[in-house]
């Protein structure tokens, strides 16, 4: 990705918002759903200084029923939905098309807006959209196009996108799609995923020159989160060490991101990084187009950073992470067994990155006892880990949610005899987990994620934060209902009886975004079904 930068104050304001709407075609057996990838051109202030081009277009994608009206105005509800951390427009398209069609069928047409941060611009999707996963590999790691993952120094106008840019972007989407107010206030359901229902609440309270932010929605929905101004409810989702020390003060934090001297995007040494989100989707592609080879890992590069976070998720033990011996490439995995092992939650230790999408198969499994499962503040999941046992033995497959308790099930158990995995704690679709990682123009993952809005956040009460929260009668202005996973980062949480809440049993953090539209219990996925069920309230 060329990063043709603008010098500050070069573009001139446009009387009218440039916008482009190009179908996406797709794989989904979702039907009676189209999607759409809608851009915006709308750019930074030149107090940003120079950015990508890309950067001055903000981005969504557009899931609405073919039986309906193809005008947003005319769409009985519009849900616009605000991504976690580390997440894209991309992570929503299960439970989007899910709604859409749920509404669909109840007589209701509804649309579902995934919005893409300004921040996923630095991304470049060229070996992505190959369609091949060794092609993108080849571009990514072997060829001369691609001009690397980006530095501190290369981002510097992130420093620039927090709180009040992130919420100013979702204000000017709704005003140029629906310019009447009157009908955002009757339409709109504005909500989000994880960090993305706090962002909400800060919209809600917000003022945009004397238009508070409530009242540009009729309701709020949250997944897995709350609609607050507070991190409290997601604690764990940002490990600490990830994060600038807060007791600087908001004006040296604020110095430090411009200067450089702080980090300005959320990122770890491995697991968490820009190569590693990039690495998911290749993951994705292979799983999604050859899911029986075991072709992915032998042809991935070998760095620092896939060693250590290939030996930080397929160790047994702290001997092995340590030695790394056996390393994960000596075990013989299919594409999809390796995209199971990144992201399920038998094997993925970070709560926030997990999805329920079935079990390894094909051969002997153990306990996975590294990182441990301690719930450390809500950072490492609770569910017994599991792990391949015979490297350079039987090619180890995946075994889909929907097929965990078949008759032909091995029932793999810990050292205790409890079966790893239940049908009842399965809810997601590999195959369209894979596909919603790797099938659209906007990603489902996040690579730059700024550290300057996880700050304004923490730090709202300074006062260049505290002087546009006039409003914090919107919080409760508008109905709320709070979809909550049963094995999530707010399990167990007891919650005001104004959040309405419906709790998805076995679900985590992500499966409210990625759960299969038919669940092993023969129902209709929950969450969905709640959520087209309020759009038609």
């Amino acid at each position: 990705m060329a990063l043709l930068l603008i010098p500050a104050g070069a573009v001139p304001a446009a009387a009218a918002v440039p916008r482009t709407e190009t179908l996406v075609t797709g794989s989904s057996p979702v039907t009676g759903v189209v999607e759409s990838h809608v851009a915006l051109r709308i750019p930074l202030p030149a107090t940003a200084g120079p950015r990508p081009a890309a950067c001055d277009w903000l981005h969504y994608l557009r899931y609405r029923s073919a039986a309906g009206p193809a005008r947003s105005a005319q769409a009985d509800r519009i849900l616009v939905a605000q991504p976690g951390v580390l997440e894209g427009a991309g992570a929503f398209d299960s439970v989007a098309r899910n709604t859409v069609a749920a509404a669909a069928r109840q007589g209701r047409h509804i649309e579902f807006w995934a919005l893409d941060r300004r921040s996923n611009c630095l991304e470049d999707h060229t070996g992505i959209d190959t369609g091949n996963f060794r092609s993108a590999i080849d571009y990514y790691y072997r060829g001369r196009q691609f001009a690397g993952f980006l530095r501190n120094e290369q981002v510097g106008f992130l420093a620039h996108v927090g709180l009040a840019q992130t919420v100013r972007d979702q204000y000017d989407i709704l005003s140029a799609e629906l310019p009447d107010r009157a009908l955002r206030r009757q339409k709109v359901l504005c909500g989000g995923h994880s960090l993305g229902g706090v962002i909400t609440g800060f919209f809600a309270v917000w003022d945009f020159g004397g238009d508070p932010g409530y009242r540009q929605c009729g309701g709020y929905f949250a997944l897995d989160t709350t609609i607050n101004n507070s991190l409290s409810d997601l604690s764990g989702t940002t490990p600490d060490d990830m994060l600038p020390d807060l007791g600087l003060g908001y004006a040296a934090i604020k110095a430090g991101l411009e200067s450089g001297l702080l980090t300005r995007t959320l990122s770890a040494p491995v697991l968490i990084n820009a190569e590693t989100m990039n690495l998911l989707a290749i993951a994705g592609l292979a799983a999604r187009t050859e899911p029986d080879a075991g072709t992915l890992l032998p042809a991935l590069p070998v760095n620092d950073n896939i060693t250590a976070t290939e030996r930080l998720l397929f160790s047994k033990d702290f001997p092995t992470f340590v030695t790394g011996r056996p390393s994960a490439r000596d075990f013989r995995l299919t594409n999809a067994a390796v995209l199971g092992g990144l992201l399920d939650d038998n094997s993925q230790p970070l709560a926030f990155l997990e999805a329920s999408v079935g079990f390894y198969d094909g051969g002997p499994i153990v306990d996975k006892d590294f990182p441990g499962l301690a719930d450390l503040d809500g950072v490492l999941g609770t569910r017994p880990m599991a792990i391949p046992d015979r490297p350079d033995g039987p090619l180890y497959t995946w075994r889909n949610y929907d097929r965990i308790g078949a008759p032909d099930d091995p029932v793999h158990r810990t050292r205790d005899g409890v079966p790893f995995s239940t049908p009842g704690q399965e809810v997601t679709d590999l195959a369209q987990l894979a596909r919603s990682l790797s099938e659209h123009p906007l990603d489902f993952t996040e690579h730059y994620f700024p550290t300057r809005l996880v700050t304004d956040i923490q730090m709202s009460t300074a006062p260049e934060i505290a002087g546009s929260v006039r409003h914090p009668e919107g919080l409760r202005a508008n109905p709320i209902v709070t979809l909550l996973a049963g094995d999530g980062l707010l399990a167990g949480r007891d919650l005001p009886p104004e959040y309405h809440v419906t709790v998805a049993p076995g679900y985590q953090h992500l499966d409210v975004l990625t759960a299969a539209a038919t669940q092993n219990s023969g129902r209709p996925e929950i969450v969905s079904t709640a959520l087209a069920a309020f759009a038609a309230g």
